[in-house]
């Protein structure tokens, strides 16, 4: 079974504060850092720091829980797959406000982004989630307690049917920083059971 750890990763666009620990990684943002590609917007943001993993083992569930005392518009964490510019995903809890906040996430395939969310209490300050593969397609959930996990979408990226690179990422797109947490990361068979 894989593994997540940091003699197996590596950093897309490093950030300059950073720990590993044997039970958690601490990214501490900078600002003006983002991904996201043209789509309403027509901007190319392509400059948020995440640590990765690669592999071509084509079934598997990644889990981790993010804690997060984001305090600006758009800061965020959480977990994602980046093949290149044009092709990545990812998920998080975007700050809104002091009354709410935006879990969602996005896929970008062929250079194009879109962007699905829900908005939720901005009380809720830590977030697990767990992304699945099977072959091509995935499924992302997200759950408060670890223990219970609700869908949030089913998707499929072009350019993910063979080798992928899968991790976490926190970035601020505004003039923020902050430091988010990760931790409880594991690696299991995968809990996305084929349709029948």
């Amino acid at each position: 079974m894989l593994n997540f750890n940091t003699s197996n990763t590596n950093w897309l666009c490093k950030p300059q504060k950073y720990d590993i620990s044997q039970d958690k990684i601490i990214i501490e943002t900078e600002p003006n850092t983002d991904l996201w590609q043209k789509t309403y917007y027509n901007f190319k943001h392509d400059n948020a720091p995440a640590l990765l993993l690669t592999t071509d083992e084509k079934y598997f569930s990644f889990i981790v829980k993010t804690s997060f005392p984001s305090k600006k518009q758009f800061d965020q964490c959480g977990v994602i797959i980046y093949q290149d510019s044009y092709n990545w995903f990812k998920a998080s809890i975007e700050y809104e406000n002091e009354t709410y906040q935006r879990l969602g996430s996005v896929v970008t395939n062929n250079g194009f982004s879109d962007w699905a969310t829900t908005d939720i209490d901005a009380k809720f300050k830590t977030m697990y989630y767990r992304l699945s593969r099977r072959e091509s397609d995935f499924c992302i959930e997200n759950s408060y307690d670890g223990t219970t996990f609700k869908q949030m979408r089913i998707f499929h990226l072009f350019e993910g049917g063979n080798e992928i690179n899968f991790g976490i990422y926190a970035c601020s797109p505004s003039d923020s920083s902050f430091k988010a947490t990760f931790s409880d990361i594991k690696i299991t068979e995968c809990q996305w059971k084929q349709h029948e």
